[in-house]
């Protein structure tokens, strides 16, 4: 009985899966050995500071108000540039946008951080009769929420791994005394709370 030879196509089909498993476990195993040397830290964002410039009401229902928001653009990585880019976020009082807030395209250096400040003016906003209730109400109180929304995109290249992007999502309530015109309770960052 004649033994069926195996085709030399198919040797040659085995040995090039062979040597590109090869390769692939090779580059997982470098890409692990060099994530763990470098260990790599997503860049994040916080508001460091906000301050209610104005908030007059009148009557007749219409808002003249202004915030200072400083925001804060953070990169912890050691031995990485953090670049950012496509940043919009949206400031709104009870469902009415006051303005939207951007950057242009910016670099944080390696261990280093980057404030920018935003000075945000409202003309008189006309409300409606339910946001007059609101506005009314939170000036009794001496309590005014606004809220502050938005995405930025972050890019840093970590070591043999390559280029890492990431979204980053702040979605917070500012809360201010207007009385006094301070800020209270402020935490609102693009990383988990810490308890």
């Amino acid at each position: 009985m004649k033994k069926k030879r195996t085709s030399p196509l198919i040797w040659f089909v085995a040995t090039l899966c062979t040597v590109i498993a090869i390769a692939v476990i090779i580059a997982g195993i470098t890409v692990f050995v060099g994530y763990i040397a470098i260990r790599p830290k997503v860049p994040f964002i916080s508001v460091s500071y906000t301050h209610l410039d104005a908030f007059d009401y009148d009557q007749t229902g219409l808002l003249t108000t202004q915030v200072t928001i400083i925001i804060k653009w953070e990169n912890d990585n050691e031995r990485a540039h953090a670049s950012f880019y496509d940043a919009k976020f949206i400031l709104s009082l009870h469902g009415t946008m006051i303005a939207k807030l951007v950057a242009a395209p910016f670099d944080v250096r390696k261990n280093s951080s980057l404030e920018l400040a935003y000075t945000v003016k409202a003309s008189p906003i006309p409300l409606t009769p339910d946001q007059m209730v609101i506005v009314d109400m939170s000036l009794k109180e001496d309590f005014v929420t606004f809220e502050l929304r938005g995405t930025a995109r972050t890019r840093w290249r970590v070591g043999l791994v390559g280029s890492v992007k990431f979204w980053l999502h702040v979605d917070c309530k500012l809360h201010f005394v207007p009385s006094t015109s301070n800020s209270t309770g402020l935490y609102c960052s693009s990383r988990s709370k810490q308890k």
